[in-house]
């Protein structure tokens, strides 16, 4: 009879976005709060956010946040960002989906943000993932699991975006939205497990930002009843200018931060039995 507590994995994504969305992600990291952080290679602050986060390594997974949505490309990409912006997600979800996306370009913008990852970290992610989930949808997840063969070696772990409906529908938070990035990855899910590449079996963590609901409210609905290889993604940050000329997701990254720090946290965990673990072995 097994008398382990059901686990569940926090992964904080941005890191690298602005210093203080990875400032408040390493004090989480130490605080054995969060067991993984998807780093955003392109920023100019990814450097500098490396150099910190290395002496963390080690207490939790260290991934890639694979970029093509709202920021800035590391070369040139004429086709997708012709002015060196990177376009909104409704722009390439259109384009994926109509399978207007130039994939080859793609694949060399994605070498140089694993290159980017290498360089300052010095050595390979421990998983990829993308920035509103773009790594699953057509034309970019062949590219990201070529990525991970050539790059991982077949090691490391990717994220899969996919829950079964019944339970998004229980849960009642954003059921729409988290529907919909449900069923774009369906098809991802199916590569990745014909690839025998490893992943999350269940996903959490999709809402609005806007604040009407609690989130300490949200976070007990994301982590009830995890199963194995449960994954919730958060976004925790302090706001500063640097994030504020960056991304439109600012002052509830600070409320997310406030509740992972919190006491009340750990004593939602307790009263449920739960506990947080990595995905890696």
């Amino acid at each position: 009879m097994s008398h382990t507590r059901p686990a569940i994995t926090l992964c904080a994504d941005d890191y690298g976005l602005a210093p203080g969305v990875s400032d408040a992600i390493r004090a989480l990291i130490g605080m054995g709060r969060l067991q993984a952080t998807g780093c955003m290679t392109g920023s100019a602050h990814w450097p500098e956010a490396a150099a910190a986060l290395k002496p963390l390594d080690g207490l939790a997974d260290i991934g890639l946040h694979l970029t093509l949505t709202d920021q800035s490309p590391l070369g040139p990409m004429p086709a997708l960002a012709p002015a060196g912006r990177l376009p909104p997600l409704p722009v390439l979800l259109k384009l994926a989906l109509a399978r207007r996306l130039d994939t080859a370009e793609i694949a060399v913008e994605l070498e140089r943000q694993i290159d980017a990852f290498e360089a300052a970290f010095g050595r390979p992610p421990d998983f990829l993932d993308g920035h509103h989930h773009v790594h699953q949808l057509p034309g970019i997840g062949e590219a990201v699991i070529g990525l991970w063969r050539r790059r991982l070696g077949g090691k490391g772990w990717f994220r899969s975006c996919v829950e079964p409906r019944a339970a998004i529908i229980a849960r009642g938070v954003s059921p729409l939205r988290a529907l919909v990035i449900s069923e774009l990855g369906q098809g991802f899910r199916r590569r990745l497990k014909s690839a025998g590449v490893p992943h999350n079996r269940s996903f959490r963590g999709v809402y609005d930002f806007s604040g009407r609901i609690p989130f300490d409210r949200l976070f007990e609905r994301f982590t009830d009843r995890p199963g194995p290889r449960t994954l919730m993604m958060v976004h925790p940050g302090h706001v500063d200018a640097a994030l504020e000329a960056a991304d439109t997701l600012t002052h509830q990254r600070e409320v997310e931060y406030r509740f992972l720090a919190s006491d009340d946290m750990v004593r939602s965990l307790a009263r449920r039995g739960l506990t947080l673990a990595r995905l890696s072995p």
